[in-house]
């Protein structure tokens, strides 16, 4: 299971998407009679135990959804672990402690695949979230265990394939966020594939940057000039439209620490101020790109949509993508978030519990958690 789901201030599942994605395949094994032992990752605890990475919200979460207490076992493996699925009733279920209090579970360790793998008889992989990682979980017990993809990752292939196989055109995909240099590759796989790709947020500076556009005091990741300008050519080689932000809100930085909005909307970054967000001929650009658009793939805001001053350019422009027919798919678990929280995600036809391993998916990669499975 994927149950790396945002906790709140409270300690509760602040967002529980994942985590209802999920039941119905509970559900039916439950209704089969079948001792269900509940695997998850949780946050980046580094390997070692560490309690503000505890899975217990989430075991909380389960029993109010269920109807029925699950327990959190305190690890998952060892005998705890053992003894814990051991007492598991027919129709029953437990949840084990985050797999990623070791480090065998990254490692794609065969000894830790092994100690999981033997608390059960089969395995259901209902991660997607997880499945473009080969760690103990996705590849190591499936390599021991006969698997099947769960009833959540089945529709995850389905939904996702529309965009793979056959998609209608034109097809533009939306990318925001950062981390340019985690997120290019897979951009890459989306060349000659998409018509054209919006990109917005931290993510458009690199490019940005390389075309010698003032951005001001804006954090620019760095040593990416070459590959950007490498891609932009590719892109243009394969015929996909690549559309950049022109214009920005601008958040200015006082001497006693405050900050500010800046009121108007510029097409350069002042030297003291950061770009936070699209400005309106950027969402107007967008608009008239999407709105001949048949299928939109979207990842990642396109400003600090988190900070309500700076969410207008992710939702106006998906708000304009609600009026425009066709299939949009939105992906990854802070995209479902953001979607939700600025009263959009009435826009999309099918929401993915995966960020990175939708993006891969149909960015056309193989993804490891599902070369394992038989029938997937």
């Amino acid at each position: 299971m994927d149950f790396n789901v945002p906790i709140g201030a409270d300690g509760l599942v602040a967002d529980p998407h994942r985590i209802l994605e999920a039941l119905s395949t509970v559900r039916w094994l439950q209704g089969q009679g079948a001792r269900t032992i509940l695997l998850s990752h949780f946050g980046r605890p580094k390997g070692r135990p560490d309690p503000r990475f505890s899975l217990r919200p989430v075991a909380a979460a389960l029993s109010r959804y269920l109807g029925q207490p699950v327990p959190l076992a305190p690890d998952c493996v060892g005998p705890t672990a053992r003894a814990a699925a051991s007492a598991v009733e027919n129709g029953g279920c437990v949840l084990l402690e985050n797999l990623r209090f070791h480090p065998g579970e990254e490692a794609n360790d065969p000894a830790f695949a092994a100690e999981l793998a033997s608390l059960g008889e089969l395995f259901v992989e209902e991660a997607f979230g997880a499945v473009h990682r080969a760690h103990a979980s996705t590849v190591g017990i499936p390599e021991k265990l006969p698997s099947y993809a769960g009833l959540l990752v089945s529709r995850e292939m389905e939904e996702l394939g529309r965009l793979v196989e056959a998609p209608e055109r034109p097809y533009v995909a939306i990318v925001g966020g950062a981390k340019v240099a985690d997120k290019l590759p897979f951009l890459e796989g989306l060349l000659g594939r998409t018509n054209a790709i919006l990109i917005g947020g931290a993510l458009a500076f690199p490019f940005l940057a390389a075309d010698g556009v003032d951005l001001g005091a804006s954090s620019v990741e760095p040593g990416l000039d070459d590959a950007v300008r490498a891609f932009r050519a590719k892109a243009e080689s394969l015929g996909t439209r690549i559309e950049l932000p022109v214009d920005w809100l601008t958040e200015r930085t006082e001497d006693d620490g405050s900050s500010s909005v800046v009121p108007a909307p510029t097409t350069t970054v002042p030297a003291d101020c950061v770009a936070r967000d699209i400005g309106p001929r950027t969402r107007d650009r967008f608009y008239e790109v999407i709105k001949d658009s048949k299928s939109v793939f979207w990842n990642g805001p396109l400003g600090l949509a988190e900070d309500r001053r700076f969410a207008a350019g992710t939702r106006e422009v998906l708000a304009g993508l609600g009026t425009i027919a066709g299939y949009h798919v939105a992906a990854g678990g802070d995209s479902a978030r953001v979607a939700s929280d600025l009263g959009v995600d009435g826009a999309f036809q099918y929401i993915s519990t995966g960020g990175g391993a939708a993006l891969e998916f149909v960015a056309g990669e193989t993804l490891p958690g599902l070369a394992v499975l038989p029938d997937a």
